[in-house]
């Protein structure tokens, strides 16, 4: 195999950028391994060598013969991404002293952007791909109130509690790391783009892919174990009992980061797998000021950094009659004609309903149902006085 000696390339080294060649040229079988998470997990913490020995097959010879004359340019660049490697000083510590953990990354929107978001105290937000209503306004409330408290968010980009966490953060015009699961320009769908561009203009995307390559099921398995590195706390907002949806908070537990869940409804299916975390010791999370008192208990001094948001989202007194709507929401009591139901005039309901949302407080779900922005605090906090 040929020298380790590092050699800047558009700020990574040669050998890191050939890792990340590498991991693509094996795509394949590391997708076949992909099938057993924990064979994967331990095949991204070999070296170059026992890679190539453990998972080439008939490749071998091709890919050490590949590998001995590999040109950092013979990657494609992505536009306005810049590669940044474990030898540079301002790779993120937490990927230095996590096991296994990528050893290069692509960053969209900066490395001294990225170094800014990871110096700060960060939350990885977690959860399933398909969640309910709930679950996509709980993620979305938690990133707004965290993000607006100063706490770097740290997600995927797959659908459901991922995008919504970022859209959360965004909202409160803060910052999240979205690390992706190919590269940098194989992994939006139209749909996606607009949404991309907004977070690479306030913060970054990260792959540990070459730009032009995808990383199928198994990048995304790989990039579960970036974005609980990068993390001091590890929240999953809602995911079934399943071992696809709790695996990356299993990554996150022995990665040893504080492990918390939002509770759910008993006869969700979408809230078994939180709802069973808790019930095995997990911290509970209602809203962004949970989240930050674990953050000081994870790391009492880069937690002082972070500041409670403030504002009617945060609990600024509201008046009896809009507190007591809201309490209502919260329970259930969720569209107009439920509300009339209980004995609310309906021109009533709706007046109120269109002030909270208005204020931010409540946002429309599937169906015509409204759903408070914080839905666990809505019904779990004492009302202020």
């Amino acid at each position: 195999m040929p020298s380790t000696r590092a050699a800047d390339v558009n700020g990574a080294c040669v050998p890191c950028l050939r890792r990340s060649w590498l991991l693509a040229s094996l795509s394949g079988p590391l997708e076949y391994c992909a099938r057993d998470r924990e064979r994967l997990q331990a095949l991204l913490a070999v070296e170059d060598a026992e890679l190539i020995d453990a998972i080439g097959g008939r490749r071998r010879a091709e890919l050490r013969g590949e590998y001995a004359s590999f040109g950092a340019h013979s990657l494609h660049r992505c536009a306005g991404a810049q590669a940044l490697c474990r030898h540079d000083p301002r790779y993120p510590r937490a990927l230095l002293d996590a096991t296994g953990a990528p050893r290069m990354l692509n960053v969209l929107g900066g490395a001294e952007r990225l170094v800014e978001l990871c110096s700060a105290p960060a939350v990885a937000i977690l959860g399933s791909r398909r969640p309910s209503d709930y679950g996509r306004e709980t993620a979305r409330g938690l990133a707004r109130g965290l993000s607006a408290s100063g706490v770097s968010v740290i997600a995927g980009w797959q659908d459901g509690i991922a995008i919504a966490s970022h859209e959360g953060a965004l909202e409160a015009g803060g910052a999240t790391v979205a690390v992706l699961s190919d590269g940098i320009e194989a992994t939006t769908p139209v749909r996606r783009r607009a949404l991309l561009g907004r977070l690479a203009r306030a913060g970054c995307a990260v792959s540990e892919l070459p730009c032009d390559r995808a990383g199928r099921r198994w990048g995304q398995l790989a990039s579960e174990r970036t974005v609980v590195a990068l993390a001091a706390v590890a929240i999953v907002v809602e995911a079934e009992q399943t071992a696809g949806d709790l695996a990356a908070a299993g990554l996150a537990e022995a990665l040893e980061r504080t492990i918390a869940a939002v509770p759910g409804r008993v006869t969700s299916p979408l809230s078994r797998g939180t709802n069973a975390m808790l019930a095995r010791g997990a911290s509970i999370v209602r809203d962004a000021q949970d989240v930050l008192e674990l953050l000081y208990e994870a790391d009492p001094s880069r937690a002082r950094t972070a500041k409670p948001e403030s504002g009617p989202a945060a609990g600024a007194p509201l008046d009896a009659r809009l507190q007591g709507l809201l309490e209502r929401v919260g329970t259930g009591s969720d569209t107009p004609d439920s509300l009339a139901r209980e004995g609310l005039r309906l021109d009533d309901a709706l007046a109120g309903l269109s002030e909270l949302e208005l204020m931010g407080l409540l946002s429309r779900g599937d169906g015509g149902r409204y759903l408070p922005a914080s839905p666990t605090s809505a019904a779990t906090r004492i009302p202020n006085s």
